[in-house]
């Protein structure tokens, strides 16, 4: 299944909720489960970003979806970036060019 990366940042309205109700995390958590993505791993961040998360999602539109409804909310941004695997990179991107004419 196709991997993504969620770069996210809380809206002020997002910090407000996060501190009277920290648990709110995993309840959106399990949205994005019952919208058909699936967290690999999730990590609250120091820097440019508050959160990361490795979502699994059947397809480029089934992350955008999520994406589009979790932040129509005001309480968070996100920029979501598809990722590949290292291997399947190197196997991919690298292959010599056919020599087929």
């Amino acid at each position: 299944m196709p991997l993504y990366i969620s770069l996210t940042n809380l809206t002020e309205q997002g910090r407000k909720t996060i501190k009277s109700r920290p648990e709110r995390v995993r309840e959106v958590n399990k949205e994005i489960v019952s919208m058909g993505g699936k967290i690999v791993a999730q990590y609250a961040t120091l820097g440019a970003y508050d959160f990361i998360t490795i979502i699994e999602a059947d397809s480029n539109e089934a992350v955008m979806s999520i994406a589009v409804e979790l932040s129509a909310r005001g309480t968070l941004t996100v920029n979501t970036l598809p990722a590949i695997e290292v291997d399947r990179f190197i196997s991919r991107a690298w292959a010599p060019p056919s020599t087929k004419r």
